[in-house]
């Protein structure tokens, strides 16, 4: 999906970058580490791609805003009277995407559009390697680009093209002219259509508390249930003398309780210790007391692979969906009746048609971070038209990628979100309306 974004002062060519598909807006955070100049003449953008072994996301920063990149080729086109589309290609992992991007630069560069690419995270692909339109435009070096390299071109001087290669990272500042004047649109925002329903949203580990994220804890169960949550996700762990708990990390954990003792600690000494000294830790007793009076929630499993084990501990396994995370885990499941959710790794893994393996094993529920949801859109919407309903996490992980970014522009496409907040009164009352 795209957003074509107005700016209030400038009009800008065309970039490309390496990243999953982002988009802009003037109300998002303000960057103060890079300073931005203008003049009546010019603006400026900078750039800064990192390769897999910096360690660091790739971004750009334009008017005081920072906008965080995935892997691929993002295509940024600035089109005059202060507008701009852009669409993201996971060139690394998608041979589609990848001849998606070809065609999409061919005709940008033979329409006389301006170009920047910035590389993110790992970019190459043989089939870049062999594009004839890379060749053609003269883009050598992104033609040679190794795995985990950085990189970024951009043809704004006097449509030169100029590219730049790093083992691990590139910063660039452009003056971009203000004389562009480009209304071709080629990324139209596509608009996925959605009934809302309250169990589209999955309270992440139990949902934010005095905003706290990831406690696990008793308070937030009751604070997320009074919003109007109904699914609960709880990351599941184990202690040291085999017991599970509910807890996102033994390190969170630790953090969260100051414990300073070895980890993991023991169910007893779990016990003992209260996150901020105010919200209660959960081993199954107080999990399955906790969902035996709330007989309508429903109990959305993390971390733990051993589906037989835990449904056998749970409280009522009608009201179980557990995230598993490998195919033995998954089958398992499935032949003892217990409802999965298959997570992203496996999914990804899945050799030939992935439906037909979730339709064989009755998997129904899909989660996938909403970083990948982009560059693998074909893959949504057959698991769409399949009738899986994918989950999407990774919310409020990216800045300004919160709930409502995810409602508004991605629900439909992916069925439901693991949120921190409930903020979903407001936003169906308004899709309603409409």
């Amino acid at each position: 999906m795209i957003n074509s974004i107005q700016l209030s002062r400038i009009h800008l060519s065309c970039f490309i970058f390496l990243g999953i598909q982002i988009f802009i807006s003037n109300s998002l955070f303000a960057i103060t580490t890079n300073e931005i100049f203008e003049d009546e003449n010019n603006s400026s953008i900078t750039l800064m791609s990192h390769s897999f072994n910096a360690k660091q996301r790739s971004r750009f920063v334009y008017n005081g805003v920072a906008e965080h990149v995935e892997r691929g080729l993002t295509i940024i086109h600035f089109m005059g009277e202060g507008t701009y589309e852009f669409k993201s290609f996971d060139t690394y992992g998608s041979v589609d995407a990848c001849d998606e991007f070809d065609k999409t630069l061919e005709s940008m560069m033979g329409n006389g559009s301006k170009l920047a690419i910035l590389a993110h995270d790992s970019a190459a692909n043989d089939n870049l390697k062999n594009s004839s339109v890379l060749k053609k435009w003269g883009l050598h070096q992104l033609i040679g680009l190794k795995s985990r390299q950085a990189y970024i071109m951009h043809n704004l001087t006097d449509a030169q093209i100029t590219e730049q290669v790093d083992d691990n990272s590139i910063e660039q500042t452009f003056s971009i002219p203000l004389t562009i004047d480009d209304t071709k649109i080629y990324f139209p925002k596509i608009k996925y259509e959605f009934e809302p329903n309250d169990n589209r949203y999955i309270a992440h580990a139990g949902g934010e508390i005095d905003g706290i994220k990831s406690t696990n804890s008793k308070e937030a169960l009751d604070y997320s249930y009074s919003r109007g949550f109904r699914l609960f996700e709880l990351d599941i762990i184990e202690t040291s003398d085999g017991h599970l708990v509910a807890a996102h990390d033994w390190k969170m954990w630790s953090r969260f309780t100051d414990y300073q003792g070895d980890l993991p600690p023991s169910l007893s000494e779990f016990k003992k210790h209260t996150i901020y000294g105010d919200y209660h830790t959960m081993d199954m007793e107080a999990i399955n007391k906790w969902f035996k009076t709330h007989p309508d929630a429903i109990l959305i499993t993390d971390k733990i692979n051993d589906p037989v084990a835990f449904a056998d501990k749970f409280v009522d396994k009608k009201r179980l969906m557990m995230e598993l995370f490998s195919q033995l885990a998954i089958e398992e499941a499935s032949q003892h009746g217990i409802k999965t959710i298959i997570s992203q790794d496996p999914l990804m893994r899945l050799k030939g048609n992935k439906t037909d393996y979730l339709s064989i094993n009755g998997i129904e529920y899909a989660a996938v971070s909403r970083r990948i949801i982009s560059s693998q859109k074909k893959l949504m919407l057959q698991l769409k038209e399949q009738g899986v309903k994918v989950y999407v996490y990774n919310v409020n992980f990216d800045p300004g990628k919160d709930e409502q970014y995810v409602y508004d522009n991605e629900l439909g496409l992916v069925y439901g979100m693991y949120a921190d907040k409930w903020v979903f009164d407001t936003m169906s009352k308004e899709k309603s309306a409409k």
